[in-house]
């Protein structure tokens, strides 16, 4: 079976989306990389729809119409701190496709997942699951380009867990399509969970829970 790539997990990300191009004259008097990285610790907090322009300007540091000229509007501003976040925080994902073993990429998924969404450095919980279930009308393109970004991913693993059937890795009845959902609704119970305020601990246990019911070694 033709080997996957890796670097689709996360939905073709590979790095942040370079902000637009500074207008010629005056220089921009603040750093754009260290303006993005507030903005995701915003949206992260709150999601696209609880975060205000207002709570915007004041973590980064800028006016409005600074942050107009540099990123455009606010859906655009999440699109470029979204793809921050998939290139900064999810990197494990990419790594975990790479294990030998269809135990080893999930293990390492949700081991990766605990650090991401417990760590000390940002909020709790998982961007991606708290825009996608925080939603309303105003948020509707966003939340489409979100699924649309897990349904990469999700692809990405479905292909995986085919190559470990084709490998003698996982048994030939197991269906990849469904052992891949049962996968993402444990990670989302575990996003939700840690924004709740689940610790590293009890994280820990629904992950060794759930390799003690994987049907390989």
């Amino acid at each position: 079976m033709e080997t996957l790539d890796s670097a689709s997990l996360v939905d073709t990300v590979a790095a942040p989306a370079a902000p637009c191009a500074a207008p010629k004259g005056r220089p921009r008097e603040f750093c754009v990389d260290a303006a993005l990285t507030a903005a995701l610790g915003v949206f992260w907090s709150k999601g696209y729809e609880g975060a205000t322009m207002a709570d915007l300007t004041q973590a980064m540091g800028i006016t409005k119409p600074s942050i107009y000229a540099a990123f455009g509007n606010k859906e655009s501003l999440f699109h470029k701190a979204l793809d921050l976040y998939e290139a900064e925080k999810l990197a494990y994902t990419r790594e975990a496709l790479d294990r030998p073993t269809a135990r080893g990429v999930v293990e390492h998924l949700m081991r990766g997942a605990i650090a991401a969404q417990t760590n000390d450095c940002g909020p709790s919980g998982c961007l991606r699951v708290i825009t996608s279930s925080a939603c309303g009308a105003e948020g509707e393109s966003i939340k489409a380009d979100v699924m649309k970004r897990r349904a990469s991913s999700q692809a990405a693993l479905v292909a995986r867990f085919h190559q470990a059937q084709a490998d003698g890795d996982l048994p030939a009845h197991l269906e990849p399509e469904a052992l891949t959902a049962y996968l993402y609704a444990i990670l989302q119970g575990m996003a939700v969970q840690a924004g709740s305020g689940a610790t590293r601990a009890d994280l820990e246990r629904v992950v060794d829970t759930s390799l003690a019911m994987w049907p390989t070694r």
